[in-house]
C-alpha cells in the first residue's frame, strides 16, 4: 500500500483532536458514577480505547459508512451525533434513536451514514461489503469501514466478509479492535497465528498492525486505508492494538486480567499518551488538559440530565405491531402498470425467469446475487442468459456464502438497491439464519428504513433429492417477526407475486417449489402485475369441507377435490394461503363458516408447521362453525428420505384420502 501523509498537529488541529478525545472518556467516567449510583442498569465501557473510534471518525469522510460497535461512542460524539437523543438512546429512554426498542449502540443513524450493530458478532462486517459494494456501483468515492474485536475473527461472518470483498474489489476497510479479551478469554486462547492481520494474506489483500492508542497513528493509517481503498478499489485489513481498562460490561470487572498488565496498558493510556505529545510540541499544557475538560463536560452534562429525566416510552399494542413492517406504497417501475395485453402460456420456471427479466429490465436498482448464477445460470437454469442481457454488476456470482451475502444485502438496499438473493437450495437457508431472523428481520422495528431484500428459494420435495435439498423450511421463519413468506402455487401467482416482492418495501423469502418449476404450464399477462402480499385466494368453491392449503398442497388438494365430486358429488372447496406472512386468516375463517369443516393440508411437517398456527387461529375465533375437528394432514416429523418409496410415504399425499375421509365421517 502506497504511503501518503494525512496527519499533522498545529495549534487549531490540537484543540480539536483533544477535545474530540476526551469527550468520550468524561461521558464514560460519568456514566459509571450513574452506574454505581444505580441510575443506569448496564454500561459497555471502552475506555482506554478512544483513540481508535475518534481517530476513524477523524480520517474518514462524513459521506463513509462506519459499522459501529459497543465500545465505539467516539465515532458518534466525533460526527456530531446529537447527545441529548444519543443518551436517550443508551438510557433506554423516549426520545432514543430506537424510542425504547434496543438498548446501548444497537442502533444506526442514516443521515451520519452510522450503521448500528447486533448482538451476534461480526454480523456487521457482511453488511460493510454490501455498503462497499453500493458506492463501487455508483461510481463514488467512499468507502465503508466495520469494527469488529479481535474475538469475532473467529466468527463465519468475519471469513466470509473478507473472502467476498476480496473477491469483488470492494472498497471496504476491516478494523479490528485487539484489546486483548473476549469476554474473559484471553487472546492466547483465541487464535495462533502471531498476528489477526496475518490472516488478509490468505484472502490475497492488504493489511497493517498499528498502535490503537495513539490517536495520531490510527488517523494517519485510516487515511492511507482509505485513499487506498477508493484508488484501488480493493480491501483493507487493519489491526488496531489496544486493552479493554473496564470489564467486557462492568457487571464483569476485570478479576481475570493480571495486576501487571493493567499497569502496563495505563501507562499507554491514549488520552496520556497525546497529552504527553502536545507537551513536547509544546502545543498545550496541563491548564490547557484541565479547561478542556471542563468545556467537555459543559457541552454533554446538560444534555445527559435532561435524558435521565426523559419519559419513558409508552406502549401502545398497535403502535408496537404496526413498525414491524413498512406500509409505505412502493414506487412501480415507470412501465409497471401497462395494459394486460394478449396472455400467453408458460411454465412455473418461465413465470419466474420473465418475472426477473422484467424487474431487471424496468429498474435499475434491481440485482441478483448468488451461486453459480451467471455463466452457469443457477441450479435450475432461472437466470440463464442473464449475465448477456445485464452484465456481471447485476448477476453476481458469489462464493458460497449465504450468510455473507444476505449482509451484503443489507448494506445494498440502504444504499437504494433492490438486492435479490438466490439460494441454491432452500435448505441451505440455514447456514444465513441469524442473519435473516436477527439482522434483516428486526432492523425496521429497531432503526432502519424497510430492508427491500428478496430471498429466492427452490424448496419441497418429490424428486428424491434426500434429507439436504428436498425441505420445506419455510415455517422456521413465520414466527420470527418482520420477514414476509409467499409460496405461489400457480403459474399467473410466481408471475405477479414474484414482481410483488421485489417491489415491496419489506423483506421477502420467496419459496418456488422444485416439482412445480418444469411440470406445470399456466397463463400470464403480457408483465407482471403488483399485488398486495398477504392476500389468500379461493381456487376452489365448494359447500362441503374445506382445504387450506399453500404451495404444492394447493395441486394435491385440487386433485382429490375433482375426484370427489366426480365419483361422490361431494364438493371441496380450497383456499390458497399464497402468503404465510402476513397470514389472510379472514379468508380462511369466512370459508370454514361456510362448510363447518375444515382439513389443513401442509407439505411441512406437523409439529410447528404452517398450519399448526392456522389450526390455532381457527380454534381460537370458529369454533362456533365447526361439525367436526379440524383435521391436519402433513408430512412426516422425519428428514426427508432420499428412496422415492420412502419419501412418497414421508409426504402427506400418502395420508390425505384417509384424513379427508375421517374429516367427512365425522
Amino acid at each position: 500500500m502506497q504511503a501518503y501523509k494525512f496527519f499533522s498537529l498545529e495549534a487549531d488541529s490540537a484543540v480539536t483532536h483533544y477535545q474530540n478525545l476526551v469527550l468520550p472518556r468524561r461521558i464514560e467516567e460519568k456514566m459509571l458514577r450513574l452506574l454505581r449510583q444505580n441510575r443506569i442498569s448496564k454500561w459497555f465501557s471502552g475506555m482506554g480505547q478512544e483513540a481508535i473510534p475518534v481517530g476513524v471518525a477523524t480520517a474518514l469522510s462524513t459521506e463513509d459508512v462506519i459499522m459501529s460497535m459497543h465500545r465505539n461512542l467516539g465515532v458518534f460524539t466525533t460526527r456530531k451525533v446529537p447527545l441529548y437523543n444519543l443518551f436517550c438512546q443508551l438510557l433506554g429512554r423516549k426520545d432514543g434513536f430506537t424510542n425504547g426498542r434496543d438498548r446501548s449502540f444497537h442502533f444506526g443513524l442514516p443521515e451520519y451514514n452510522i450503521c448500528g450493530m447486533i448482538s451476534h458478532l461480526a454480523a456487521m462486517l457482511p453488511v460493510a461489503d454490501g455498503f462497499a459494494l453500493a458506492a463501487k456501483l455508483k461510481q463514488e468515492q467512499r468507502v465503508a469501514l466495520a469494527f469488529c474485536g479481535e474475538g469475532s475473527t473467529s466468527e463465519g461472518d468475519f471469513h466470509e466478509a473478507l473472502n467476498l470483498a476480496a473477491v469483488w474489489d470492494l472498497p471496504v476497510i476491516f478494523l479490528i479492535e485487539n484489546n486483548g479479551y473476549a469476554l474473559s478469554t484471553p487472546t492466547r486462547e483465541q487464535y495462533r497465528c502471531s498476528k489477526i492481520s496475518d490472516r488478509a494474506a490468505g484472502y490475497g489483500m492488504e493489511s497493517r498492525v498499528i498502535d490503537g492508542n495513539s490517536l495520531p497513528e490510527v488517523i494517519e493509517a485510516i487515511a492511507q486505508a482509505r485513499a487506498y481503498a477508493i484508488a484501488e478499489q480493493k480491501p483493507i485489513l487493519i489491526e488496531a492494538m489496544t486493552f479493554r481498562m473496564r470489564g467486557h460490561e462492568e457487571a464483569s470487572g476485570t478479576a481475570y486480567v493480571p495486576k501487571a498488565l493493567m499497569e502496563e496498558w495505563a501507562a499507554k493510556d491514549p488520552i496520556l499518551q497525546f497529552e504527553n505529545l502536545l507537551r513536547e510540541q509544546g502545543l498545550m499544557n496541563d491548564d490547557d488538559f484541565e479547561r478542556l475538560k471542563a468545556e467537555a463536560d459543559a457541552l454533554f452534562l446538560d444534555e445527559l440530565n435532561r435524558a435521565l429525566d426523559a419519559p419513558e416510552p409508552e406502549f401502545d399494542e398497535d403502535t408496537e405491531t404496526s413498525s414491524v413492517f413498512s406500509v409505505s406504497e412502493p414506487v412501480l417501475p415507470s412501465n409497471g402498470q401497462q395494459q394486460d395485453g394478449e396472455k400467453r402460456e408458460i411454465r412455473f420456471i418461465d413465470a419466474v425467469k420473465d418475472s426477473l427479466e422484467y424487474v431487471l429490465t424496468h429498474d435499475e436498482s434491481t440485482l441478483i446475487m448468488g451461486q453459480d448464477i451467471a455463466e452457469y445460470g443457477g441450479a435450475f437454469k432461472v437466470t440463464q442468459g442473464f449475465l448477456e442481457k445485464f452484465g456481471r454488476d447485476r448477476i453476481r456470482n458469489t462464493p458460497i456464502i449465504e450468510s455473507g451475502i444476505v449482509g451484503a444485502a443489507i448494506g445494498l438496499t440502504l444504499s437504494g438497491f433492490k438486492p435479490i438473493v438466490e439460494m441454491q437450495f432452500s435448505d441451505f437457508i440455514t447456514c444465513a439464519f441469524n442473519q435473516i431472523v436477527n439482522n434483516v428481520g428486526k432492523s425496521h422495528y429497531r432503526w432502519t428504513p424497510p430492508l427491500n431484500i428478496t430471498i429466492r428459494m427452490p424448496h419441497g420435495a418429490g424428486v428424491s433429492a434426500g434429507p439436504f435439498h428436498s425441505q420445506s423450511p419455510e415455517p422456521w421463519f413465520m414466527q420470527h417477526p418482520g420477514l414476509k413468506i409467499v409460496v405461489p402455487s400457480s403459474v399467473e401467482d410466481a408471475h405477479n407475486l414474484l414482481y410483488s416482492a421485489v417491489m415491496d418495501p419489506n423483506p421477502v423469502l420467496f419459496f418456488e417449489h422444485k416439482v412445480l418449476y418444469r411440470s406445470l404450464k399456466g397463463e400470464v399477462s403480457a408483465v407482471p402485475k403488483y399485488e398486495q402480499l398477504g392476500k389468500a385466494k379461493v381456487v376452489r368453491q365448494g359447500t362441503d369441507f374445506t382445504i387450506v392449503t399453500y404451495g404444492m398442497g394447493v395441486h394435491w388438494a385440487l386433485e382429490r377435490a375433482a375426484k370427489l365430486s366426480k365419483e361422490e358429488g361431494i364438493e371441496a372447496e380450497i383456499v390458497d394461503l399464497r402468503t404465510l406472512v402476513p397470514l389472510d386468516i379472514e379468508t380462511v375463517k369466512a370459508s370454514v363458516a361456510k362448510t363447518s369443516r375444515v382439513l389443513l393440508l401442509e407439505e411441512a411437517t406437523a409439529v410447528l408447521g404452517p398450519m399448526a398456527e392456522v389450526a390455532a387461529q381457527l380454534s381460537e375465533h370458529c369454533f362456533e362453525f365447526l361439525d367436526a375437528p379440524l383435521i391436519r394432514c402433513s408430512s412426516l416429523n422425519t428428514p426427508v428420505p432420499l428412496n422415492r418409496n420412502l419419501e412418497q410415504g414421508y409426504l402427506p399425499t400418502k395420508r390425505l384420502d384417509a384424513k379427508i375421509r375421517q374429516l367427512l365421517d365425522f
